[in-house]
């Protein structure tokens, strides 16, 4: 039977010194591994928390455990040293489960022997008693009072408030780990823009370009196809070029925006790569979007965005970051949804119009346009 579970070679390291102080952790930690088996945003918010546990424990080996689409995310940030695949657990609603390799995956995690195992999962309702069973000497992490905890003298209850990434940086605090900021970072290379360009050659054109990204992975987070339509005619009308992405599973949407338009677009859904994407987002003038991972892309390559926010906790979920981001949601009752569709009628996207949308667009690319765009950071 084939494995699922796959690493990339460890970065040299010199022994460690002593780690910083953590509650009931004295010790040296020469093996950390850190467990966050999310989506593209979800990933991208851990970036902070994963730079301040590098900068306080240079010489560790520092392991992320996640879903297999992570692992060239992982093997280009320079805070991680190894990657493990994750094999879906029973209740995890972001992947299906492949029940077969979960005794694997158990044995394998116990066979690392982590010094420390970081749960940056979530509230730990689901997983804590699956990191309990990983076998690390120590785990810290997150739970909800009343459910089980694994090590209470280095778990911290669930933060109910507060963006996303203050939330994990809580559990570093905790455990003695020092911030360093809570700026995004998506690690570009030289090769994806080169990559770019053979997708997109006008990615190089001087007439600049807006990215518009209707799809997002629930139904329920996206705002109608037909108010996008509306508010790309009218940025094609300030004299941008319009570039419509998704993956190739939303490329039906894509083309149905397109299709929608009065105005000239490029449509290159399916056309990209996660890198090319981020290229292309980097070197944009705008991005309008839904409440999903591509804002939180523009947030760590400071390009200004527009986010239509349906369903979502914008408190938790906003883009942070540099870059001017505006982003447009109705209050109600029901939210945050949980629901993949809306059962409702989906009045929190239908209360956003076209209209305000379109005015946030235009505010934004005025600014973009009177000034250079700033050189994303570009990994070696």
């Amino acid at each position: 039977m084939s494995t699922p579970l796959s690493y990339f070679p460890p970065r040299d390291r010199r022994p460690l010194g002593m780690p910083a102080v953590a509650p009931a952790a004295e010790g040296p930690l020469r093996r950390i591994g850190v467990f966050r088996a999310l989506m593209l945003g979800d990933v991208l918010c851990a970036v902070p928390a994963l730079r301040a546990l590098r900068a306080a424990h240079p010489q560790a080996e520092i392991t992320y455990i996640g879903l297999p689409w992570a692992r060239e995310l992982m093997q280009r940030l320079p805070m991680v040293d190894r990657f493990i695949d994750f094999p879906g657990f029973p209740g995890l609603p972001e992947s299906g489960v492949d029940q077969g390799h979960v005794p694997q995956f158990l044995q394998l995690m116990q066979s690392e022997q982590f010094d420390l195992l970081l749960q940056m999962h979530g509230s730990g309702r689901i997983v804590n008693p699956l990191m309990a069973a990983c076998g690390a000497r120590r785990t810290a992490g997150f739970f909800e009072p009343g459910a089980f905890c694994p090590q209470p003298e280095l778990y911290t209850p669930w933060p109910n408030e507060g963006h996303e990434v203050h939330r994990l940086l809580r559990l570093l605090d905790h455990v003695g780990v020092a911030r360093r900021g809570d700026e995004l970072e998506f690690p570009l290379k030289p090769q994806d823009f080169s990559d770019l360009q053979a997708v997109w050659p006008g990615a190089d054109a001087e007439t600049p370009y807006v990215v518009v990204h209707p799809g997002a992975r629930l139904p329920s987070r996206r705002w109608p196809v037909q108010r996008f339509a509306e508010v790309a005619d009218r940025l094609a009308r300030q004299g941008c070029t319009v570039v419509l992405t998704g993956s190739s599973g939303e490329a039906a949407l894509v083309g149905e925006l397109q299709s929608l338009m009065r105005q000239p677009s490029v449509n290159l859904a399916g056309r990209t790569t996660l890198w090319t994407l981020g290229a292309l987002v980097a070197r944009a003038r705008l991005l309008l979007c839904n409440d999903t991972g591509i804002s939180h892309v523009a947030a760590a390559l400071a390009t200004p965005s527009v986010v239509v926010a349906s369903g979502s906790e914008v408190s938790r979920w906003r883009p942070l970051g540099r870059g001017a981001h505006h982003v447009l949601w109705q209050a109600m009752e029901c939210r945050p949804c949980m629901h993949v569709a809306c059962p409702t009628g989906h009045a929190c996207a239908l209360a956003i119009g076209a209209a305000e949308v379109a005015a946030a667009c235009e505010g934004r690319l005025a600014v973009a346009l009177t000034q250079p765009r700033p050189e994303p950071r570009v990994y070696s």
